[in-house]
């Protein structure tokens, strides 16, 4: 039987990408090659697992008539979901990149904050859903508190259920007690863990060991973008440099990453030759436009371009 892989965005977005050929202040700024996607952590992850062929369901909180563009957008493109309703209505981010430059502008709201009522029935569905991992990603909206994802990797440990979490700050640091199978953090986000800076090399290293060590989790992928990412786990760490590929777009390419990595792990593969492909996965996604959109064969191209791994 195929693997499960269950993914939770509480913080879900319809996503508008599109193109411009300069971004000028108070001009009318005429754009081209609209593109709307189901967006948010772990809805990006569940798109990717599917595209490559896996099982998923992805949880989500949906409101108002955006809440139903979001549906029908995760419906059309074949994406198993239970949504939970919510008093609130669901958020638009844009993207807008400008040919001119190359550059990619991102605007990304707040959300609509969440009922203790609402938060609770997430909890409930995690008691019951089926899923051989739980991958929880994105922002906290508020009125959620700081430990649900404590909550949530409890949850999935007591159900033999493995934990993947990609948050940030305090929702993170809540949630490294020993629950938690793997964590992907940018480096902003490990020397916020660590509380100092972590400019050199040697010192992220040893960061993420003594965090392993420590037990925040069993895994720690660290994504360093264009200075590619570190593998940590009690065997060691494992770095590697990042792909060369023409970015195109860089919206949900550390989700690719995870759901990549999540995947290969599911399947029974190392933990070191899981990391190679969510290299590849995160290469692939930003090498096309949109939100969490490599593609299975550029995907197998490029960690074929990685060899094998060696710790």
């Amino acid at each position: 039987m195929a693997p499960r892989i269950v993914t939770l965005t509480l913080n879900p977005a319809v996503d508008l990408a599109c193109e411009a050929e300069v971004i000028r202040p108070t001009h009318k700024i005429r754009t081209t090659g609209e593109r709307h996607d189901p967006g948010g952590g772990g809805i990006n992850v569940s798109r990717v697992v599917a595209g490559f062929g896996g099982e998923t369901e992805a949880i989500v909180l949906a409101g108002g008539p955006t809440g139903q563009l979001l549906e029908a957008l995760l419906d059309e493109g074949g994406i198993p979901r239970t949504s939970i309703p919510i008093a609130g209505m669901t958020r638009i981010s844009q993207t807008v990149l400008e040919r001119s430059t190359g550059r990619e502008y991102r605007f990304v709201p707040e959300g609509p904050g969440l009922a203790e009522a609402e938060w609770r029935q997430v909890l409930a569905r995690l008691e019951t859903v089926e899923g051989d991992w739980i991958v929880a990603s994105g922002s906290l909206p508020s009125g959620v508190p700081q430990d649900f994802y404590a909550q949530t990797a409890r949850i999935a440990r007591r159900r033999g259920q493995r934990f993947a979490l990609d948050t940030s700050g305090a929702a993170l640091k809540a949630a490294l007690d020993g629950d938690v199978t793997l964590i992907k953090p940018s480096l902003s986000e490990l020397q916020s863990l660590v509380g100092r800076e972590l400019p050199d090399p040697a010192d992220q290293d040893r960061a993420l060991l003594q965090l392993v060590r420590d037990g925040a989790a069993e895994i720690i992928a660290l994504t360093l973008g264009a200075d590619g990412a570190v593998l940590a786990t009690n065997s060691g760490v494992l770095r590697l440099p990042a792909l060369k590929v023409e970015v195109r777009g860089a919206v949900g390419a550390g989700d690719s990453f995870l759901a990549a990595m999540v995947l290969a792990l599911a399947n029974g593969r190392s933990v070191e030759d899981a990391f190679a492909w969510g290299i590849a996965a995160g290469a692939a996604a930003v090498s096309r436009s949109g939100t969490a959109h490599p593609e299975r064969a550029d995907v197998e191209v490029l960690r074929r371009q990685i060899g094998t791994p060696l710790e």
